[in-house]
Order: C-alpha cells, then structure tokens, then sequence
C-alpha cells in the first residue's frame, strides 16, 4: 500500500540541556514552541559549547522514513531550502528509499532545537524555515490520487500555506477513497485548533493517533480511556497513547488496550509517537488486525526510546523488521 504523506523536513539538533538552560531561556520543559530566528540562534548560542548531534527530522517525515525502512511504499511532500541543509535532507530520503516530493525554496531549511535534560524529557523549538511556503499549489494532486493512505499530523495547522495544501489533499483523498490517517501531534495544537481538529477527525479520517495530553485538550477529560472511547465516536479507528501505561484503541467502538514494550526509563523519548504511528499504520497496510498492528506500534517505539534520535539506523529498522514478521 503506497502511503503520501506531507510534514515538515526539519533538521534536528539533539542537545544536552539542564534545568538552568531551559530557565535562562525562558522555555517550558517537554512544550513543542514555534520559533523566530532571532530565538533559534539565542539557544544556539546558549549550546554552543554542549554536546549535540545532527540529524533529519520533522514528526511526518519521521513516520514516513520509519515506514520506507520496514518495507512500506512511502512519498514525503514539505518544503526544503537551498541550502546544505536542504541538500542534506533530500540526499537523507534517496538513501531510504522514500520518494521524494519535497519542493525547493529560496530560504533557510527548517531546524528543531530538542534539549534533552536528564529526566529524558524533551523541550522542541521548532523554526518552520522554508516549510511556511510550502502550499496549495505545491501539492502532487496524481501522487494523492495514487496514494492509497494520506497521512499528515496538526502540526501543519501552524501556517496558513500548509494548512491550505492538506485540506486540499484532504479533498482528493476523500474524492478518490483513500484511507486519511491524523496524527493530533501536540497539544498546544490541539489547544489552538480544537474545533478545526473536531472537524477533521468526523468528516475526513479513519484513523487518528493522540496522546493522553492531547486527547485530553481535545476532550477536557484527564481519563484516557474515556477520551479513546469519545474519539472513537468521531472516526473509524482511534489510538490514544498513555506513555508508561501502554496504550488504548478503539476499533470501531469496540475497545483494546495494548501494553507497553521496552523500557520503562527511556534514553530519549524524541520520535516515540512519530514511530507509533509508523508501526500502526505498517501493520494496518499489510493486514494485520487493529490489536496485532497496535502492538507492532508499541514494540517499535519501545525500541526507539532505548536510543538516541528519532529513526532508526537501517540495520536496526531490518533486525525489527524481521522479528516483527517472525512474531514480537
């Protein structure tokens, strides 16, 4: 099943942090914050001299390269710079396999500041870059008519532009049957966007990924069961993630609750739920049943946690692979 996906292509600088950066800075800990360039380079500045690492990113692209490596048909649209950033991300999809539908702009490419603390908890800062120009226009109306599942998440509410090109994807998905899969992403999003999101999950998607944090800004409920069960009133399929606890699916009403696997004290959380949605949607799009591909779900973010960054190296993603087809 080919899958078509548009997100936000970031370059991801994983830093070191401390309690005291995040305060110098004035930042939220374990908050996604949309970022100037002005604020990027004041943290960049500010870690300099900290141990870091680089890497391609964004939540999306995550998935969809998550994807490629088990052996899905993925196609990534976003927008990238002219820069060696650009160039190093477009390089990064050829190497795996994703098809690469990603648009040049004349701008910066978009990067993502996590500052990791040792709790393991992550604080994003997000500079969207070139991904604001991506639009309407850019969007591969025969790759979305191809496309047998179209996936995006809420970030992509963020900017009028890319808003613009999913609700018109949203459009020729629908038109032409395709499976429409949403991941809520983040909840000051889902804060932000709570009625358009409500919109989105009754008349577009059949499949829809939350975390206990955003079900609940989308529910005003602390009980993520409850919120899994509300949510599965609204479309065909929905997954509510409650971190240590596992997490709860609702299968056209009918309830399932998938354990957790892997660690229970993460080495970096950064791509869990990005890898979740990646490992539902394989098992979804070979025909594993909704409880087996919630599963895959959980053994494979479970498995991203136990290392540094947010995919996995290519030997890993064939170890994974085979031990998913063998049985977790």
């Amino acid at each position: 099943m080919a899958i078509y996906g548009i997100g936000n292509p970031l370059i991801d600088f994983l830093c070191y942090a401390d309690d005291e950066d995040l305060e110098y800075l004035s930042l939220n800990k374990g908050t996604m914050l949309l970022v100037d360039e002005k604020k990027r380079t004041e943290i960049i500045t500010r870690m300099n001299n900290k141990k870091k690492t680089i890497s391609c990113g964004g939540s999306c692209p995550n998935t969809m390269v998550t994807l490629r490596m088990l052996g899905a048909e993925t196609t990534l649209a976003g927008g990238v710079g002219d820069d060696e950033f650009g160039e190093m991300y477009k390089k990064r999809l050829r190497d795996n396999g994703v098809k690469d539908e990603t648009v040049v702009f004349h701008a910066a490419t978009g990067t993502s500041i996590i500052l990791l603390t040792n709790d393991r908890e992550r604080t994003m800062n997000t500079f969207l870059g070139a991904n604001r120009m991506y639009d309407e226009d850019k969007v591969n109306e025969e790759s979305v008519r191809k496309a047998e599942l179209f996936y995006f998440t809420g970030y992509m509410w963020d900017t009028e532009a890319q808003r613009g090109a999913v609700r018109k994807a949203l459009k020729i998905a629908k038109e032409n049957g395709t499976k429409i899969a949403f991941d809520l992403a983040d909840p000051f999003a889902v804060g932000r966007y709570r009625s358009d999101f409500l919109d989105l999950l009754e008349n577009y998607c059949d499949i829809v990924f939350a975390n206990s944090e955003e079900a609940r800004f989308l529910f005003n409920n602390y009980d993520p069961y409850e919120c899994c069960r509300s949510m599965g009133k609204l479309t065909k399929i929905a997954i509510v993630k409650n971190g240590k606890k596992g997490s709860y699916i609702s299968d056209n009403g009918r309830m399932i609750e998938i354990p957790l696997y892997g660690k229970s004290d993460p080495v970096d959380t950064t791509g869990a739920g990005d890898t979740y949605a990646a490992g539902f949607l394989f098992g979804y799009t070979k025909g594993y049943s909704t409880e087996d591909s919630g599963r895959i779900a959980s053994f494979l973010a479970g498995e991203i946690i136990s290392q540094l960054g947010a995919q996995f190296s290519p030997e890993k993603a064939k170890e994974l692979s085979d031990r998913i087809i063998n049985g977790i």
